[in-house]
């Protein structure tokens, strides 16, 4: 399994990204209400709360991460991740292989149980 990484983004309407260092923990929750964007998806820190998104246009996508489209199917309703890289442009996260291993184990019961 490929390593999954994607842009974190919209920080600066939050707490700005000044205090993101590499290897801190973050946790992904799927908002499907979102009113602007079905595949959202929100990032939040424990003692914090939410961060900011997943990138989910060409505009804030940064290189060769994933945007919240690519992302959406392929985790639960929450995910956990971490930072890698923070820059001024956005911040790059990578998805934890866990969360994706746990996420493929219930399609895969839920798909025997139908």
């Amino acid at each position: 399994m490929s390593k999954i990484y994607f842009t974190l983004t919209g920080t600066k309407y939050y707490h700005g990204n000044e205090f993101l260092k590499p290897g801190m923990k973050l946790k992904l929750k799927k908002e499907p209400d979102n009113q602007f964007d079905k595949e959202a998806i929100v990032v939040k820190i424990e003692g914090l709360g939410e961060i900011g998104h997943v990138a989910n246009s060409a505009h804030t996508v940064i290189g060769e991460s994933m945007s919240a489209g690519r992302i959406y199917g392929k985790i639960g309703d929450t995910a956990k991740a971490r930072v890698v890289l923070v820059t001024s442009h956005g911040t790059i996260c990578r998805l934890s292989k866990k969360s994706l291993l746990e996420n493929r184990h219930k399609k895969m019961e839920k798909a025997i149980d139908e």
